[in-house]
Formats: structure tokens, sequence, C-alpha cells
């Protein structure tokens, strides 16, 4: 177990320093930093020796305007050097984090779908702010309070036994006492420290959740459950707090027990040194000061492995997500011909034990509408997920002509599919931002224009006080159903995509509403090779070939009139469509 344990806390030094090598932080600016902060400490182990001049040689006619400069001038000398290198540390500090950030925002847009489905929003934003932001505290810190304590505590405890070391023993002989009693709070401190962090982080999650899906709550009369769910967490913050304040509070009179325990030692038995000639008044003053300039270090060290146990936590859940395979849009070919047949062979998709997909085969023409069909839970949405290249089949293959698509580019690969899901997910932004999201090239006024009144955005869009500049509110709330979806069409038009995939589009709009989309959808279809998933009928009967799904399986092929002929399912969703629509 103590292999074990050792063996991890080496780990936890090594990725610690090997995320700060990564983050490429500015080396001459940490070095100068730290030069400058070990001078201050340095300077400051020569005021009690000038204190101690003052205090025995003092007397207004021995007072020279010269030592006064001197004084005043180490004193100013000390304060220029502590600021500036207080300043660059926290420079180094800033920069570090804004580094590892960068890395981990850049890393998390381009991590697969899977670690998503296996996340949460609220850990990963916690990783990105909460964990950077105690890796700052560190190295703008603790690292150097650290460095110049151990400087400070060594000099003044050599300076000490130079000034009296008889008196000195006796003083530090209470030292391993301390260190007996802060080890075991040390510990206990830094499994607290780690254990609110992910507390902490769960509670972000929560908070994420309920803020983003607000409505949902209110329709569902959850408030009391989500105010019961975010007490609890609430309380085991509250919890880990008041353990960290019990520690804390042990701290503090213990530390002040120490220190009234030492400073009656030195004034007693160094009052008695004093008066038997043995030391000087000056020397005493001087004595005390030194002992201040190693306590004070002490308990910066304390400090220093505490926020170390809490920065090894972090760092391990930041590396742990920057050492995760990402997509990889290096590689492949992009050159891709989106005319050719896309081939369904063999395909087989299993999530973790769930077998969701068994033996797919079938092909969708170039140019044509293939429309898939079947009841909830058939895994139509997962088959867009494969072609789209979020997951890779657990066994066979998509191919266009001969071609895998795994074997494209990613990028390039996506570029050629426009995707309109059931409810067209929008950015916090402006309409406008929304309809050129993911363009990378100017969009000029004729060509939104000309999208936007293919997709009927022009209709609501010149009836808004801002138009195009409107803000759309976080996840499109501001709009209607079916204004977001004419966005996303319009968004859709704009990529110009060759391969349409369309997922219940219509499916939660009402009559008016479909309509205006159904028309947007046509425009947008015109010319393409269309996917569409769709419970509705009139969505799919004109539909140049469909396929119809049942647990994960195809049971029928053909037109309308084909499956309605010999596929008794299909018949019964079309019979039950036909009796909605008469009944409507």
């Amino acid at each position: 177990m103590k292999e074990e344990k050792n063996s991890n806390q080496k780990s936890g030094w090594k990725n610690f320093i090997a995320l700060i090598k990564d983050a490429n932080p500015p080396k001459l600016l940490f070095v100068i930093g730290v030069l400058l902060s070990v001078t201050t400490t340095l300077v400051g182990l020569l005021l009690p020796l000038l204190t101690k001049k003052f205090v025995d040689g003092f007397s207004i006619s021995s007072l020279s305007a010269g030592q006064i400069a001197v004084f005043v001038a180490v004193l100013l000398l000390q304060a220029i050097f502590s600021a500036t290198s207080i300043y660059l540390l926290s420079r180094v500090g800033n920069t570090v984090v804004a580094n590892v950030r960068h890395k981990l925002w850049k890393k998390m847009i381009v991590l697969p779908i899977p670690y998503y489905d296996e996340s949460q929003t609220g850990e990963n934003v916690s990783r990105v702010t909460n964990d950077t932001a105690i890796l700052k505290g560190l190295i703008t810190e603790h690292i150097t309070n650290f460095l110049t304590g151990i400087i400070s505590i060594i000099g003044s405890f050599i300076l000490l036994l130079i000034l009296d070391w008889k008196m000195t023993l006796v003083t530090f002989s209470i030292i391993p006492v301390i260190i007996l009693i802060f080890i075991p709070i040390g510990k206990q401190m830094a499994k607290l420290s780690k254990a609110a962090q992910d507390e902490t982080a769960k509670f972000t999650s929560l908070i994420s959740q309920v803020f983003s899906e607000i409505r949902l709550v209110k329709v569902s009369n959850a408030e009391s459950t989500e105010i019961k769910n975010g007490s609890k967490g609430i309380d085991k913050l509250l919890t880990f707090g008041i353990k960290e304040g019990k520690l804390h509070s042990l701290i503090g009179p213990i530390v002040s027990l120490v220190l009234m325990l030492i400073l009656i030692v030195i004034i007693g038995y160094g009052g008695v040194r004093v008066s038997s000639g043995a030391l000087t008044a000056g020397a005493l003053v001087a004595y005390i000061l030194y002992l201040f300039q190693i306590i004070f270090p002490i308990t910066q060290i304390t400090h220093f492995f505490t926020e170390l146990q809490k920065t090894k936590g972090a760092t391990e859940r930041m590396i742990g997500i920057l050492e995760l395979e990402e997509e990889d849009y290096q590689f492949g070919d992009e050159e891709i011909d989106i005319n050719l047949p896309i081939n369904i062979s063999s395909l087989n998709f299993a999530y973790k034990e769930d077998e969701i997909l068994k033996n797919l085969n079938f092909t969708i023409q170039p140019g044509k509408v293939t429309a898939i069909v079947g009841p909830s839970g058939s895994g139509k949405t997962t088959l867009f997920s494969l072609i789209e290249r979020f997951y890779s089949p657990t066994k066979g293959e998509i191919t266009i002509g001969s071609n895998s698509i795994e074997n494209f580019n990613l990028g390039s690969w996506r570029k050629q599919i426009g995707y309109v899901a059931q409810e067209s997910p929008l950015i916090v932004g402006t309409i406008k931002e929304n309809i050129c999201y993911g363009i990378d090239r100017e969009i000029s006024d004729k060509e939104l224009a000309s999208v936007s009144a293919m997709a009927y955005v022009d209709q609501f869009v010149c009836e808004l006080p801002t138009g195009y500049e409107t803000e759309v509110g976080e996840r499109g709330i501001k709009l209607s159903g079916g204004q977001r979806q004419r966005i996303g069409i319009a968004r859709a038009l704009l990529r110009n995509p060759k391969l349409l995939m369309l997922d219940e589009a219509t499916s939660n709009l009402d009559s008016r509403s479909e309509l205006v989309v159904q028309n947007a959808l046509s425009n947008l279809m015109k010319g393409r090779t269309t996917l569409i998933i769709a419970h509705r009928l009139s969505t799919v009967i004109d539909a140049d070939q469909i396929i119809f799904l049942d647990k994960g399986k195809i049971t029928g092929i053909g037109t309308h009139e084909e499956l309605y002929g010999d596929h008794p399912i299909y018949k019964e969703f079309a019979d039950q469509q036909l009796r909605v629509s008469s009944a409507g």
C-alpha cells in the first residue's frame, strides 16, 4: 500500500510538472520573479541585524544621516523587489493558466461525442475554470512562498545560532512537537480539499443543468424537486466547509499557543541572558525578529503542501482529459465525390453492451430522397450519427462508391452534410450569427438575404425592429419553434451541402408552421441526396425509397405503395397517420 501511495505521489508530481512544461510558461519572467523574491527574503534577513545595531548603540548623537539613509534604502529596496516579484509571478501564473485553458478548450471541442455521452456539462465547465484557477494560485503565490520560506527559515536559523546558539537549541526543542501535531492535520486538509473540489464540480453540473432546462423544471412542477437536489449539494458543501473550519479552528489556536510558549521562553530565558551580559538587548530584539521570520514561512509552507494536494487532484483530472483520444481532422482524403451511391453494408453498432443496429444493408442513391421510418428507439437517429461519424460502426461499413467514409478527412466529410434536427439548436447571439455559424468565409448581405428567402426566414425577420441583428436568447428561446427551424434550414442552405439529413424536422410544429417549414425544406432538398427521419406520412410518402427499421433491424425497403401493400407494420403506421390527418 505504501509503495502504491508513493507511486501515486510521484505520478502526481510528474503530471503537474508535465502540465506546466506543456503550458509553455514565460521562463525568463519566472526566473526573474523568483530571484527578486529570493532577494527580498535575503534583504529581509539584514533588517534584524540593522535593528540590533540601532538598539545596542541607540542615542540621538549616534544617529547619522547615512545610517538612516541605509535603513530607509533597505526598506525601499525590499518593497520594490517584492512588488516587482509579485507582479511578474502573477503574470507567469495567469499566462500558464491561459495556456492550459487554451489547450483544454481546444481538446474538449475536438473530443468525440462518446466522451460527452459519459460526462456532465457542469463538470467540464469546472475543469476549465475551477481546476485551472487552483493551478494559478499555486504558481503565483505558493511556489514562491515555499522557496522564499525555505530560504528565510534556513537563513534565520543560521543567524539565530550565531546570535545565541544555546537559546536557539532551547527554543527549537519544541519544533518536533509542532511537526507531530501538524502532519495529521495537513493530511486531513488535503483529503477534505480534494473531496470538496469533486463536490463543487457535481454541484456546478447540477445548477448548469437546471438553469439550462429551467422551462422544463417549471412546466413539470419540479421546483421543489430541484430545490431539494440543490439543497443536498449545498448541504454537502456546507459539511465540507464546516470540517475545513474545524481544522482551521485547531490550527489557529495551536499556532498562537506555540508562539506564546516560544515568546515566553525567549523573553524569560533571553532576559536572564541579557542581565548576565551574555546577550545584548539589541541581539534579543534581533533574535525575536528572526524567530518571526521562521514562524510565518512555516505557515506558508503548510499552505503550500495543502494547495499542492489540491493542485495534484486538479492536474490529474486535466491530464486525464488532455490524454483522451480526439477526433482526427488531419488524416484522410479531402476530395469526396458525393455524387456516388452511399452503401450501408453489414452495418452493426452497439453502445456498451446494448446492440442498437443489426446487419443493415441498403443503398442511398445520389440525388434521391431516402426516408427512415420506424418506432421510437429503433435506431434511426443512431444511423444518422454513424453517417455523421459521431461514432464508428462495431461491424460493417458505410461507403461512397467503393471508398469507406472513414478514409475521408473528417472536416471535409462533415462539410458535405447539412443537418436539420428536430429542434434546431441555436447559439446565444443574433439571427445573422446563427445562420452564418460555422461558415469560415465572409457572408455578403445579398447571400444572407438569398438563403433567408429560400428558408422563409425573411418573413419574420422583416417584422423585427433590429432585423438580422436580433438576439435569439439562450438556445433560441426568444423565437418560436418554426422560426428556429427556418434559421436551421437557412444555415444548412448557406453550407450548400451535397448530403442532407433531416431528423424529424417538422414533428414539433403546428400545421401552419409545418407548411412554411415544409416549403423551406423543399427548397433545401432540390438537387441533393436527402435522408429523412420522419413520423409523419406526409413527409415520407413521396420519398424515392423508404427504409423501415424495427428494433435495430431493417424489416422492409421500398416505396410507399410497395410497403403499404407488403409490410403490415408500415400499413398500420400509414393508416394511423391518415386517421390522425382526417381527425385534424
